[in-house]
């Protein structure tokens, strides 16, 4: 059995990520993105639930249930193609490993059953990061917003940025991530998230952006 490095510590913060076994992709088309960001919400509880029966009624809306014993509390959240990050911290002791067990379990069901296959969904067990300073944590913030500036230019990193407005107009038109939460959209989606819990660091939602820019400047 493999031991964790990161020692999961009630009200501490930390990046958890994975992606799907091989590099392969898990997220195909709308309809997977959506799942598992229904899943992010209701797997955020320590009541069992049953996603079947909740979705035979075609009107019910997932984000009208109360959930109850939060085992997490959600900063942020980006899906790419072949991986995920969330910014959580725990509200119950053990509670990131349950939740994550909760909602890799569901997706990786509803993916074997849509794709017809079998054997392990993601790349091994959850990894994790803790966030320890200050500076780090606000820098997760941008970080993992600004992951799908590479599904429209993968060295913008190494190269520097093409074009700010492209970015920019490509972030505010991205769906899967909280991206649209922070700059200001109202959305059903902004329920999976409880920022309260997490420093103020854009009290305005002008800040955020202006910081999502100074990073795209600096690189």
């Amino acid at each position: 059995m493999s031991i964790r490095k990161t020692n999961l510590v009630q009200g501490e913060y930390y990046h958890i990520y994975n992606r799907g076994n091989s590099k392969q992709k898990i997220f195909n088309d709308k309809e997977d993105y959506l799942r598992f960001i229904s899943l992010l919400y209701i797997s955020n509880s320590k009541e069992s639930f049953n996603l079947y029966d909740l979705n035979r009624d075609t009107n019910f809306n997932i984000y009208e249930i109360e959930r109850i014993n939060l085992l997490v509390d959600v900063g942020s959240y980006c899906l790419m193609p072949n991986h995920f990050h969330i910014l959580v911290t725990e509200k119950t002791e053990g509670g990131i490993s349950k939740f994550m067990l909760k909602l890799s379990t569901a997706y990786s069901m509803y993916y074997n059953k849509k794709y017809k296959r079998t054997g392990s969904l993601f790349e091994g067990k959850f990894k994790s990061q803790h966030a320890d300073t200050d500076r780090h944590l606000k820098y997760l913030f941008s970080y993992i917003h600004l992951n799908p500036i590479k599904l429209i230019q993968k060295d913008w990193k190494e190269k520097g940025i093409r074009s700010k407005k492209e970015a920019i107009d490509y972030l505010n038109g991205y769906p899967y991530s909280s991206y649209l939460d922070f700059a200001g959209e109202e959305r059903i989606l902004s329920k999976i998230l409880n920022i309260e819990v997490f420093p103020e660091y854009f009290p305005k939602k002008s800040l955020f952006v202006e910081e999502i820019l100074e990073w795209l400047i600096l690189r």
